[in-house]
């Protein structure tokens, strides 16, 4: 398994094996996607927009137009109600006295 040393400046040499497989070269710049608390993949910034092709999971059913517009109603909501609650000094909703 290729591994890298860090510097004190934060830098690392990427192994040749993965910069090959990346398709890699001077001047390239690479993406960091967290794939889950404490682990990251990286990624080409080169790739073609294609490549993202399966980053984002898929849901299980499609929303209707009316869903999405009554989520964000509600999320709208919420976010302006809790600004009002910051403005008059309350604590936010669920949050004990």
């Amino acid at each position: 398994m290729p591994s890298a040393t860090m510097t004190s400046k934060g830098q690392i040499t990427i192994p040749v094996q993965i910069r090959g497989a990346l398709g890699l070269v001077a001047g390239d710049k690479v993406d960091f996607i967290e794939v889950e608390k404490g682990q990251y993949a990286i990624r080409a910034r080169t790739a073609s927009i294609r490549d993202l092709e399966g980053c984002i999971p898929r849901l299980d059913y499609v929303p209707t137009i009316e869903e999405i517009d009554d989520a964000i109603a509600e999320a709208a909501a919420e976010n302006y109600m809790s600004s009002l609650n910051e403005r008059a000094g309350a604590k936010p909703r669920g949050e004990a006295a």
